[in-house]
């Protein structure tokens, strides 16, 4: 039976993959210096942070390692070319629930903008004033949605729900989507200028690292709120804080962030953090974080513990990967 190595596994992960070839799991995430806890596998699972760089990959093919199963949709963690080079067949679960990353971008941006969180800390201590804590009606408002994938064509779904206006910007546009939904979609320039929100929802390339810049945070709409539920790199974390010191920016809500191995999924309740610009955004009372979850649904990680087994399967018994599946 074909031996597959688990990485960064939490105990959310491990009770969905409860059959299939022979399954060993990690907390650990998988990179140089753990490789060599891959001895005897044929496959690897691995999810996010983990980090499968040339160094890896050679160690782990020199392991017998065959197969790398991303249990996640991005990929950027992994050196494509090299690990073809090495033989070895890459795998992915390319869309799992766009829903429950989508509902989460909403959610975040209703916390932040109708502060739910502070509110609820306050009732909490018996303060029950609401000095402080006025919002605005997304109705009426200007939603840009960048990148129209799945997740993204979902979350500009529900902004048109609450009745707002939608924007949209994308290099392949689904025009007749956009038709079926009274959404429109415009050069990023505008969408930025004219947007009262700005979400992300496109894959980081090296195209799209640090798509929102210094100079592109400068052309948002003074007051504009920015929601990241993609990739964290998508952002200029430096010029973010600048935008929020200035007030140019009137909010931000992340589950990513660009720094975020080793932070994100861990309890460091008992530590110092010692990333200072993430320690710096957590000051700002008009920034909202969470900690990657957006994907993190029953539904959702059922389907992701499904595709993933399957995708082990289809490998171990030679047959064809599904469509959109194999990188």
């Amino acid at each position: 039976m074909l031996k597959c190595c688990f990485y960064d596994t939490k105990s959310y992960d491990r009770k969905y993959f409860t059959h299939g070839a022979e399954f060993q799991f990690h907390e650990c995430r998988l990179h140089t210096n753990t490789a060599a806890t891959a001895n005897g596998a044929q496959c690897v699972c691995v999810f996010v942070n983990d980090r499968l760089d040339r160094p890896c990959l050679k160690l782990l093919a020199k392991q017998g390692v065959k197969l790398i199963a991303l249990r996640c949709a991005g990929f950027n963690n992994v050196d494509l070319d090299y690990a073809k080079e090495l033989g070895m067949k890459i795998v992915r679960v390319p869309a799992y629930s766009p829903n429950s990353v989508a509902e989460h971008t909403v959610a975040l941006l209703l916390t932040l903008n109708r502060k739910i969180h502070r509110a609820f800390n306050r009732v909490r201590e018996l303060n029950f004033s609401l000095n402080g804590l006025e919002g605005f009606d997304i109705n009426g408002r200007t939603v840009g949605i960048i990148g129209t994938g799945k997740i993204g064509r979902i979350t500009a779904q529900i902004f048109r729900g609450f009745g707002a206006k939608v924007l949209a910007n994308d290099l392949f546009p689904s025009s007749d989507w956009a038709m079926e939904n009274n959404i429109e979609y415009v050069e990023l320039s505008e969408l930025l200028t004219t947007s009262d929100i700005v979400s992300l929802h496109v894959p980081l390339l090296p195209e799209t690292q640090h798509l929102l810049n210094e100079e592109t945070i400068s052309q948002l709409k003074p007051g504009a709120i920015i929601l990241n539920t993609s990739r964290g790199k998508l952002i200029d974390t430096t010029a973010l804080i600048q935008g929020l010191k200035t007030r140019h920016i009137g909010g931000v809500a992340l589950d990513v962030y660009e720094e975020e191995e080793g932070v994100f999924f861990e309890d460091l309740s008992g530590e110092v953090l010692q990333d200072d610009e993430l320690s710096r955004l957590l000051t700002f009372p008009n920034v909202l974080i969470t900690s990657h979850q957006a994907f993190l649904t029953k539904d959702a990680l059922q389907e992701i513990a499904k595709s993933t087994i399957s995708n082990i399967e289809k490998f171990e018994n030679s047959e064809p990967f599904l469509e959109g599946t194999e990188l």
